[in-house]
């Protein structure tokens, strides 16, 4: 809530508990949904394997957070499948490389992400600052995906081998959802639910091994949930999927396997909202904004969207609306998420 004059914060505050007093919370209607489930558009998402693919930075980055500038026309994949976000900005460097090893069975290129000045171009915070990038969704299938149709994504991560790692405690990668539904209030709102990996340096005077733990956003209150810890380099899939309840369903395990029920890590209506639709799949890569460190590598492959159509409805359906380009107006307008993109 904000508050204009200081006279009517009193009126404002009652306001507010009489609202917190109605709140009635999200009620599950549907278990947990495994990512994967359903049909896989193959329109969205990305296997990184064109020996070409390439993304483009497009001069200097987003930083509409800090200080409401969004320096169009903003970066994006020579495929059109990946955007930079106008809210943070795109990581310093993304491209292509080998796919590390162990990755999916005939994979030969993967996503790298990292970055350094993840804050405003020009300007060191000396404070963590996070960077996105979007795996474009609306755009492609031409408007946003109701819940309706219980969108999921599935990707693989590498989980890089710790002495590669920054040396900072704290957030280092996040996987997420750009996602619009009703708040507390009852009112439109988006929302950004997902998981983040978190770097544990250890101590060698200890003996404590360094280590990553995943964070689940978010409990209905808001606060993130902790999650299973990952000891040691490799692979993992992670997956997020949503029910016409509103729910948000978080999934992960170490290896390259189909998620399974048994991958279900925690599954709730974040913040007390409930999801109505699901615009973008995005990445944070996050580091200390000093100049002067690297973020984390981090490669990803195999990024992938689903649905499972309504009774009585096909993938035809959803993209109805979408024009022989692959894009609708509806879905070129510019959001938090996005700047201007086809």
């Amino acid at each position: 809530m904000r508050f204009v004059y200081v006279a009517t914060c009193l009126f404002a505050t009652a306001t507010a508990t009489a609202i917190a007093a109605e709140y009635s919370p999200p009620v599950a209607q549907y278990g947990p949904l495994v990512p994967g489930s359903g049909v896989k558009l193959a329109l969205v998402g990305d296997d990184f394997e064109d020996p070409q693919w390439g993304y483009v930075l497009n001069g200097s980055k987003a930083s509409h957070e800090q200080d409401e500038q969004t320096r169009p026309p903003g970066g994006r994949s020579r495929n059109g499948r990946w955007y930079e976000s106008a809210k943070r900005g795109h990581p310093d460097v993304v491209k292509r490389v080998a796919t590390p090893p162990g990755g999916p069975a005939g994979s030969r290129g993967a996503m790298y992400m990292a970055t350094k000045y993840s804050g405003v171009p020009g300007e060191l915070s000396g404070k963590q600052q996070q960077d996105d990038l979007l795996m474009s969704v609306k755009g492609r299938v031409g408007r946003a995906v109701p819940v309706a149709w219980q969108p999921s994504c599935v990707v693989r991560v590498y989980v890089p081998e710790f002495h590669r790692w920054e040396r900072r405690s704290g957030s280092s990668f996040g996987l997420r959802g750009d996602v619009h539904g009703i708040n507390r209030e009852g009112e439109g709102e988006s929302f950004w639910p997902g998981m983040f990996i978190l770097h544990r340096p250890g101590n060698a005077r200890s003996g404590q091994a360094p280590y990553a733990e995943i964070r689940i956003r978010a409990r209905e209150d808001g606060h993130d949930v902790p999650g299973p810890r990952i000891e040691s380099p490799g692979w993992w899939t992670f997956g997020i999927a949503f029910t016409p309840d509103g729910q948000v369903h978080h999934y992960a395990k170490p290896g390259l396997e189909d998620l399974t029920e048994a991958d279900h890590l925690y599954s709730s209506f974040p913040y007390g909202f409930r999801c109505q639709a699901f615009d973008n799949f995005f990445f944070n890569v996050a580091n200390l904004d000093n100049g002067q460190h690297w973020s984390t590598p981090w490669v990803v492959d195999n990024a992938e969207f689903f649905v499972v159509p309504p009774k009585g409805q096909t993938v035809a359906n959803l993209l109805q609306r979408r024009s022989d380009s692959g894009t609708s107006q509806t879905a070129q307008r510019k959001s938090w998420f996005g700047k201007w993109h086809q």
